[in-house]
């Protein structure tokens, strides 16, 4: 074998560079959705082991719903991926183009083997360029198979060392290559095939037999007439070590999928649940199909499921003819490979080992497979086929015509086939590209039509997705995923009608319990979705809670692991107001996943709703520790600190503040709860700062509003906060708080005693009942000096609340105010436009009396707490909604007051009433 040059290498680099940079502008796309975008286990935050314990879409192996695809080695490549870029698409797609370089350069040393070098050039340069490479390369996902293909091909170049030139065996090299056939495993599954190809190598190559020696040999040895030959013994020796190892990386991913096969339906494979010889002639048609794709890679399909291929029924179908001929073309290259002992048939048995043995996974031959066909499975496979290519090349071109058009041929193909790579990256940029292109190839696939709605569903295009998917139930009436999209997109229109008769379809079209026959083995786990979304819909309307119980009960029944069910259902108990029976529904679903963040999250939410807020604190931490960036944890477990007035907590819930602000910088409750924290502490400059931020980043923010007024009232900035006041009531003019407090100002700050009468009056006309409006009236009464109208107000305000004792002493000191000056002489006339002219004292009074009967009602904090819920969900995909509970959560503060602030409202109400006593003197003085 001949070494590499650099030329070389920067030929097959440069070709690679050429035909793959566009892909660095792809997305996010198909499969990678799920690897990457959902997958929890590319975040830090995530323990490294449970890469280990995950299959490749981040489902613990264990669950019954797992696709069992263990490669836990490439989605350590994504989670480093992550670490440098999180999700910046353009370095995953680099790193793939990198992997797809070295794999070339690996292919062509493997070549050299079989090929000289100018045939070996060739052969590298087809794979390097070749269109069906195109979703391993520019699909992120693809990554398994570059990442798999390394390790084969490193295991079986080891593999060849191991022989030395006395013929002796070396011992280390096998070592290695049981080492890389491991990590090749655990990069996708195909990586174990390579030990098939070493034992071809091994007896056909390295040991030089052909079939009929090889059969001559073993029965001389059955009868007895020859021991074996050591060099034999050797090969055997090595066999039975490849053999051995083999086996023990199979017994470990048995052990590792827990002898379950992955749950497919007639949707993924229709041929695998098919009857024979349906079954039988549909999966061997696919040979020669995928045969085609490599050998005329011009209609390329992202997804061949469904009905792209209609099933093969009967033997009189006429597409058996290609089936016969593709097992004749591959029977007769077998044959006299086997019998050729030159170098040419070791070629083209070595390239037929590389093409056949690594597809057997996928060929649904031996087992089924989620999947008809699958463009990036051939990625392996193409490597014999492109070395079949150069051999054919070598032997058309030995003579010097055919030897000038042999190159002409190549060449173009070699052009052909990379601007034809070049092209369909593009289709890899968005969803929406990549699916309408697979749809101008096939219009039979269900799939399509419904991922084509899904990408404009994620720009909102609600009606053009709908067409869509109603399209898809047309393409395959049967699609219970299809009419499950149909609903969701009526419910996003906001027509529950119609999204609830779709519903109705897919619900009706699912499997039926078969007694003594498991239900979960027959049906997709996102299929019993449609009970989610049905229930999340009719539960809008209070008048079917009970139904819609009775749908999440029934998906439970149907399985019992489906957690999605008991998150859901427990959101709605909490509804109905059982929050016991809600936190049995989550401590059910932390049973299947004690690792999920938002699980313990909304079991911290029911502990709030039952009044254990130590509790829910010990929750909301637990969904920190396995997510300490969970953004809803974050804020609602600050806001509990903050609400329960230990002070020795506020430094731990600014930082919570702090991280909740880097997660959602424009979320302007994240800023205004800072400000609120601030204030308890008395640091009045971060509260303004963090006041003016909010009200910045929501323009009308009632709380932020009122609290910078009342902040900047308390610090004796009364002028300050008026300006704040005045856009408060600009934008909330039924703002009664505001309005006090605003009168209490002009009265007391501004001697505008017109403005303050204004503001009272307001009050009254939006509340005649409000007693503190009502008073303060009076004291706007008082202070123009009409003690007649003053006493009315007052005898109204006492008849309104004859409790308060304040009431009652003012009006005892108008009537002896009335009573001294008509012991005068003096007549008491209706005073108009009356000044004031109270003593500073007086005016402090009153103001300190408004103030302090805000404080009596709290200080309008009006903090956000947002809940978790399942959002309806689609095919494959769930997430965590938030739900804004702005209204009611001033009620429970205020229902609910922690020990700091009901001791913070009795000293205020201690200072009013000290303050009253004040006036009261100064009034019987005067």
């Amino acid at each position: 074998m001949s070494a590499m040059s650099w030329r070389e290498i920067c030929l097959l680099t440069g070709l690679v560079i050429l035909c793959y940079w566009n892909s660095l502008f792809c997305g996010f796309v198909f499969d990678d959705v799920s690897a990457i975008l959902d997958n929890k286990d590319l975040r830090p935050a995530t323990p490294l082991q449970n890469l280990f314990r995950n299959d490749f879409w981040g489902t613990p192996m264990s669950e019954e719903r797992s696709h069992k695809s263990y490669r836990p080695l490439t989605v350590l490549t994504f989670r480093l991926n992550y670490v440098f870029s999180e999700l910046n698409a353009a370095s995953y797609h680099l790193l793939n183009v990198v992997l797809h370089a070295v794999v070339c350069i690996l292919f062509m040393r493997v070549c050299r083997l079989f090929l000289d070098g100018m045939s070996s050039l060739w052969a590298a340069s087809l794979f390097a360029v070749h269109p069906i490479h195109t979703e391993a390369v520019t699909g992120v996902v693809g990554r398994a198979e570059l990442l798999s293909s390394i390790f084969l091909l490193a295991a079986f170049l080891a593999y060849t060392k191991s022989r030395s030139p006395d013929h002796s065996i070396v011992w280390t090299p096998i070592a290695v290559t049981v080492i890389l056939v491991a990590a090749a495993t655990l990069c996708k599954e195909q990586g174990i095939t390579v030990i098939g190809i070493c034992c071809v190598y091994e007896v056909f190559v390295a040991q030089g037999f052909t079939l009929p020696a090889l059969m001559d040999t073993v029965l001389q040895v059955l009868r007895g007439k020859h021991i074996l030959p050591y060099g034999m013994l050797q090969t055997l020796l090595k066999l039975i070590v490849l053999i051995i190892s083999t086996l023990l990386l199979v017994i470990i991913r048995v052990q590792v999928i827990q002898s379950q096969l992955p749950v497919f339906t007639r949707f993924d494979n229709p041929a695998a649940v098919s009857p024979t010889p349906t079954r039988q002639l549909t999966f061997n048609y696919l040979l020669p199909v995928n045969a085609w794709l490599l050998l005329n890679p011009s209609e390329l399909c992202c997804d061949w499921t469904m009905g792209t291929i209609p099933l093969v029924e009967t033997l009189l179908d006429t597409r058996n003819l290609a089936t016969a001929a593709f097992y004749s073309l591959v029977g007769v290259l077998a044959c006299q490979s086997l019998r050729d002992a030159h170098s040419s048939g070791k070629t083209v048995i070595m390239a037929l080992s590389l093409t056949i043995l690594p597809f057997i996974p996928a060929s649904n031959l031996f087992f089924p497979v989620g999947f008809v066909v699958a463009e990036r499975v051939l990625y392996v496979p193409s490597m014999g086929f492109c070395i079949l290519i150069a051999h054919g090349f070598k032997a058309v071109s030995r003579k010097g015509a055919s030897k000038k058009i042999s190159w002409l041929l190549m060449g173009i193909l070699l052009l052909t086939h990379a601007m034809k790579t070049f092209n369909r990256n593009w289709d890899w940029e968005s969803e929406y590209t990549l699916f309408t292109s697979a749809l101008k190839v096939n219009k039979n696939n269900a799939k399509l039509w419904n991922n084509v709605g899904h990408a404009l569903e994620n720009q909102n295009r609600y009606e053009i997705a709908l067409r869509y998917f109603l399209q898809a139930t047309r393409v395959q009436p049967d699609d219970i995923g299809a009419h499950m999209n149909v609903g969701r997109t009526y419910k996003n229109l906001n027509l529950s009608k119609e999204a609830e008769e779709a519903y109705m379809v897919a619900k009706s079209l699912m499997p039926q319990i078969i007694p003594g026959k498991k239900y979960a083995t027959r049906v997709a786990p996102n299929h019993l979705n449609v009970y989610i979304n049905l229930a999340n819909l009719i539960r809008a309307n209070d008048s079917r809670l009970e139904e819609a119980d009775q749908l999440y009960r029934q998906a439970i029944s149907m399985r019992p692991d489906f957690k999605q069910a008991y998150i859901s259902r427990g959101e709605l108990l909490l509804k109905m107001n059982k929050p016991t029976e809600a936190k049995d529904a989550y401590l059910r679903a932390l049973e299947l996943d004690h690792t999920n963040a938002d699980l313990w999250y909304n079991l911290a939410i029911v502990n709030i709703e039952m009044k254990e807020p130590a509790e829910a604190l010990r929750n909301f931490n637990r969904a920190l520790e396995l997510n300490p960036r969970h953004k809803l944890a974050l804020f609602n477990s600050a806001l509990l600190m903050q609400e329960s007035g230990d002070a020795r907590l506020r430094p731990e819930a600014n930082r919570r503040f702090l991280t909740y602000i880097e997660e959602e910088p424009n979320d302007a409750n994240g800023y205004f709860n800072l400000g609120m924290l601030a204030m308890d502490g008395s640091e009045n400059e971060a509260a303004e700062h963090w006041m003016r931020k909010a009200i910045h980043m929501q323009a009308g923010f009632r709380s932020a509003l009122f609290n910078l007024a009342l902040l900047y009232s308390q610090s004796q900035r009364e002028l300050d906060a008026l300006p704040v006041l005045n856009e408060l009531l600009q934008y909330h003019p039924e703002h009664i708080k505001g309005l006090i407090l605003k009168g209490d100002i002009l009265m007391n700050h501004k001697k505008d005693t017109h403005g303050a009468k204004t503001c009272f009056q307001r009050i009254l006309s939006m509340d005649p009942t409000n007693v503190q409006g009502k008073h303060n009236l009076c004291v706007v009464y008082f202070e123009e000096r009409d003690l007649l109208r003053a006493e009315q107000c007052l005898q109204e305000t006492l008849a309104m609340a004859p409790q308060e004792e304040y009431v009652r002493r003012h009006l005892n000191i108008v009537r002896n105010k009335m009573a001294a000056i008509s012991a005068s002489g003096h007549v008491l006339l209706p005073v108009e436009g009356a000044t004031s002219s109270v003593t500073e004292g007086e005016r402090k009074e009153r103001k300190g009396q408004a103030v302090s009967a805000e404080a009596k009602q709290g200080d309008g904090n009006e903090k956000n707490v947002r809940k978790s819920s399942p959002v309806e969900s689609s095919d494959n995909q769930g997430q965590d909604q938030s739900t804004d509970l702005e209204g009611s959560q001033l009620d429970k503060r205020t229902k609910s007051k922690s020990t700091k602030e009901i001791k913070d409202i009795e000293k205020k109400r201690a200072a009013a009433l000290k303050r009253l006593e004040e006036i009261e003197r100064i009034l019987s003085g005067d």
